[in-house]
């Protein structure tokens, strides 16, 4: 049934956001026929938009619909995401910060541009394939997310999501990076409203912490085998991989790289690495919404499952006109990282397959004519998935795209650090590690642990952690045989050099580009071109 109340402030809110997504191509204007200035924004998004955009890239729709909705069916290992996203802010803060550098004085727009430097042309085609492969199946996420949220509302989901698609693909094509970025602003200021003000008003209409944490143990007495209100013994080698490998995974996505690209100085980096540990609180309160839902007696929806859970709570609690404006929050939460996915692949084809094999003497125009086309084919792709393709395959994908995503480490986390690794040695890792982690999800229907015995104990390990332990084995072995049958390593064109900081600051000054406003430290180097401190050595 229509709910006309919280569709008109939906609708309204919208309008609004269709404003600024189409006006964003304005917002620091620069020639948008160029790659860096519509895939990456002119790599000119400072400390506040770079704080909003971050966060609204790696707070998807998996957190706001699927997370809580996991919270309410398993209890305390739903939990995992605070866990992994704080320790990312850690790995944010040291190693891409190093990757900022080395993208800056190199000019790289994608991970696979520093593969290709350091370890060939055929381990940088294996990054950027994987990179897109893995992301598909997480865009066609957000828009199931979208879907969710529509479907609350009575509004027929297939003309909503054909809508959201349509106004997604014009801002992108238009604007590139800057219509997710000035909707990000958006997005999150009504995220943080709406969960600060739904669990102030919803606490109180179930009696309190207490009663919150009675009814929470009541499922866990009732559910044993499903729920639990605490980590049991058992699940802490699960869920302690499982925070491994999603942290790792998180910074190796496109998507993200994309963003951490896009901002104008290291300096911006680090200040957000410590300034995001907010959204952890604020994550914590998002997943515990399956609490309240659990003490609130919501139930289930009959198509959706748990993960219409968070959607409904808001539906039973709030008038109309506030569901509304969450459910636009929500869908935002969902819009914003999808439009960055799509940019995130549009990236890596162009640059790692298109240009590099299709056609090498494209130009800068064409270059960004083409990734244009592939951002929108990319949300098509996943307008697909959803409307023709049954979501629990989506998920599935997913789940073998955290996997996929995870095999690309050994050749861009660990290069940053070493040469040692022999580019045919990492080229069969990864090619292992994705049989591995591939064959041991499909064996188990998709389940996100692989379990073992050790003598009379059974145990569980996140899958794509043992992938990449074979991934990792097999090109630590593979290494120094490799080199003593005489297969050469191929040239190495990344120096020490380029993963300081200080010849990017010589270069500005030498090359007289305006430094930073009261930053004699250097800590904008947005003025200075992509490569130039290269070309100038």
């Amino acid at each position: 049934m229509l709910n006309w109340g919280t569709m008109g402030v939906f609708l309204a809110v919208f309008v609004v956001v269709a404003i600024v997504g189409l006006r964003a191509a304005s917002w620091r204007s620069g020639d948008l026929s160029r790659l860096v200035e519509w895939g990456l924004a002119g790599k000119q998004v400072g400390f506040v938009a770079g704080w909003f955009l971050l966060a609204g890239t790696i707070y998807s729709a998996n957190a706001f619909i699927a997370i809580p909705g996991l919270v309410y069916a398993q209890g305390a290992q739903g939990f995992y995401p605070v866990i992994y996203t704080t320790l990312d802010y850690i790995l944010l803060f040291v190693v891409l910060t190093r990757f900022w550098i080395i993208a800056r004085h190199r000019g790289y727009v994608t991970t696979a541009d520093f593969v290709r430097e350091r370890f060939g042309r055929g381990m940088a085609v294996l990054v950027a394939l994987t990179g897109i492969l893995a992301t598909m199946p997480y865009l066609a996420v957000q828009l199931y997310g979208i879907e969710v949220v529509i479907a609350q509302m009575g509004i027929p989901v297939e003309a909503a999501l054909l809508v959201a698609f349509f106004f997604l693909s014009i801002s992108t094509y238009l604007s590139g990076l800057r219509a997710p970025a000035a909707i990000a602003f958006l997005k999150q200021s009504m995220l943080i409203l709406v969960v600060l003000v739904g669990w102030i008003a919803i606490l109180p209409q179930i009696g309190g912490l207490s009663q919150l944490f009675a009814a929470v143990h009541q499922k866990t007495l009732q559910q044993p085998a499903t729920f639990s209100d605490i980590l049991l013994p058992s699940q802490y080698l699960a869920f302690s991989t499982q925070i491994l490998g999603a942290a790792l995974a998180l910074f190796l996505y496109p998507h993200t790289i994309t963003v951490f690209l896009s901002v104008k100085s290291h300096k911006v980096l680090k200040r957000n690495a410590v300034a995001l540990i907010f959204y952890s609180f604020l994550l914590f309160l998002v997943v515990s919404f399956g609490y309240l839902a659990i003490a609130a007696r919501i139930q289930p929806s009959a198509t959706y499952k748990t993960n219409a859970i968070l959607p409904a709570l808001f539906m039973h609690f709030f008038p109309a006109w506030f569901t509304g404006f969450a459910f636009a929050a929500l869908v935002l939460g969902a819009l914003v990282p999808a439009a960055i996915m799509s940019i995130g692949v549009a990236n890596l084809f162009t640059r790692n397959i298109y240009r590099e094999y299709l056609r090498p003497a494209c130009s800068e125009r064409e270059e960004t004519r083409v990734a244009r086309a592939v951002s929108l084919l990319s949300k098509c792709g996943a307008l697909v998935i959803i409307l023709f393709i049954p979501i629990t395959f989506a998920n599935n994908l997913q789940l073998m795209g955290s996997v996929w995503i995870l095999q690309t480490l050994p050749a861009v986390f660990l290069g940053l650090y070493t040469r040692w690794f022999q580019r045919g040695a990492l080229m069969l890792g990864w090619i292992g590690g994705m049989i591995a982690g591939t064959w041991m999800l499909v064996q188990q229907n998709f389940a996100s642990f692989s379990a073992f015995q050790f003598g009379a104990q059974p145990f569980r390990v996140y899958t794509g952690i043992v992938a990449l332990g074979v991934n990792l084995a097999l090109a630590v072995a593979l290494t120094p045989m490799l080199r003593r049958w005489g297969k050469p390593d191929g040239p190495d064109l990344p120096s020490e050099i380029d993963f300081q900081v200080e010849p990017l600051l010589h270069s500005a000054s030498s090359s007289g580009a305006k430094l930073p406003e009261g930053g004699q430290d250097g800590s904008d180097m947005g003025s200075i071109l992509p490569g130039e401190v290269a070309r100038k050595r």
